[in-house]
């Protein structure tokens, strides 16, 4: 009946994109229909539009053989399984938006088929899809809705869609079935709960994410402004000691989908989730901290500053709602001149990390990628390294100079002096030479 087998709509994505991959390795033929067109262009030459550990290889083994492109949305209609893969949609203040989904269920309508599969894959509100589902059928289609949600870590994404659980959730039993059946193509590892169950069981997971990061921020916090090297405490408590292993390091927390998926959270509950509240505040607030930080140890108005690390975390390219940006539009404010480099994210006014190591009075390590770890920051320079990558501290001020270190020399070339003369030592005046 069907040409696919699964057409994966957003199929060019960071979260479509693995998984028509991995279902297509596996022999099932699969079409991803996409409107972004650079992207869609990159994967019919076999390349992949984003960093994703091991997917280019295999996406140059089943284009045009078990993988094909798709710019209209007519192959929906050619196939078994729809799977959604979109982002979410919300408003400018972070609330959910359902007018948005119901607007692409909408779209979708004229292309739907009887008997046919659609899957959910985009973290939506609690509710939405069972609202979709009614919407399905008030509009005549003999659609079955699942919701599915992805759970993959960026750049991990092939090897943990084989290896993870997959939560399934559909409005009728047998949806549930058959899609289930689907996805143990990739693992046999099946959880199956209710709609809103899967909904909040995927808000959940990111949000405990983002409060997890937003602790140890807090913590952070707490011991820098006591003066105290947060790193060495943190070692402490982490070390060969089982119940604190699941303390991240502090650093920033962003990316597209912690931060949006806590306040869905504090919508569904009536803006009563203090918790969520709490780690938006934190988190949010770490790159102003950092700054004030700055200000209280360097005159930032004279000082040239650089930003090691523009995507949201380590080792990334992707820099929706990185922290680093608003690092930077709040340094623009105070700071003489400031200077953005980074290996993976591109940009016209970015710069090589050993130009800005050269040419910045203060760097600020924002973004830890591997590629930073053998960079040379000398130690004229105020370092600020949240990540504590390079071993020197967290908020490092710019070590003396030649002359000063030699003004410290001869202060404790005195003390000695002084301490040995009192006490009739006849070697007072040769250890003094010897200090200097």
């Amino acid at each position: 009946m069907y040409r696919f087998d699964v057409c994966v709509i957003g199929g060019c994505g960071r979260v479509g994109l693995p998984l028509s991959i991995a279902f297509a390795d596996r022999g099932l033929k699969v079409v991803v229909y996409d409107t972004d067109k650079d992207r869609i262009d990159k994967v019919r030459a076999g390349t992949m539009p984003f960093r994703e550990e091991g997917c280019e290889e295999k996406l140059r083994r089943v284009i045009y053989r078990t993988l094909t492109t798709a710019d209209s949305p007519h192959s929906i209609s050619e196939s078994q399984f729809v799977v959604v893969a979109i982002g979410t949609p919300i408003d400018s203040h972070l609330n959910p938006d359902f007018c948005g989904m119901l607007g692409f269920f909408k779209g979708l309508l004229p292309y739907l088929t009887p008997d046919q599969y659609v899957i959910l894959r985009s973290t939506v509100y609690p509710g939405t899809t069972e609202k979709l589902d009614r919407f399905l059928k008030g509009s005549g289609a003999r659609t079955h809705l699942a919701f599915c949600p992805e759970r993959i870590a960026e750049g991990k994404a092939l090897s943990e869609l084989m290896t993870l659980p997959q939560i399934v959730s559909a409005c009728d039993e047998e949806c549930t079935q058959v899609v289930s059946d689907l996805f143990r193509v990739l693992t046999q590892d099946i959880v199956v709960l209710q709609p809103m169950e899967a909904e909040l069981a995927k808000l959940f997971s990111n949000a405990w994410r983002y409060i997890q990061f937003s602790i140890a921020n807090q913590f952070f916090l707490l011991a820098n402004d006591a003066g105290l090297d947060y790193s060495r405490i943190h070692h402490a408590i982490t070390h060969k000691y089982p119940r604190t292993q699941g303390l991240p390091k502090p650093g920033f927390a962003a990316g597209p989908c912690l931060l949006k998926d806590t306040m869905q959270l504090a919508a569904f509950s009536n803006n009563d989730f203090f918790l969520g509240h709490t780690a938006v505040l934190v988190n949010e607030g770490l790159p102003n901290y950092v700054v004030q930080k700055m200000k209280a140890e360097t005159d930032l108005a004279n000082r040239n500053v650089g930003i090691l690390g523009m995507a949201f975390k380590a080792n990334s390219d992707d820099e929706r709602d990185s922290l680093s940006f608003k690092l930077k539009a709040l340094l623009e404010v105070e700071a003489k001149k400031v200077y953005c480099s980074d290996p993976h994210v591109r940009r016209d006014y970015f710069v090589d990390p050993e130009q800005l190591v050269a040419m910045c009075d203060v760097i600020v390590l924002a973004t830890p990628h591997d590629e930073y770890r053998n960079l040379h920051i000398a130690e004229d320079r105020m370092l600020i390294d949240i990540w504590n990558l390079y071993g020197r501290g967290v908020i490092c001020p710019p070590r003396t100079d030649t002359s000063t270190r030699s003004d410290y020399r001869g202060i404790m070339a005195e003390i000695v002096h002084g301490a040995l003369k009192a006490r009739g030592n006849p070697i007072a005046d040769e250890a003094k030479v010897l200090a200097r």
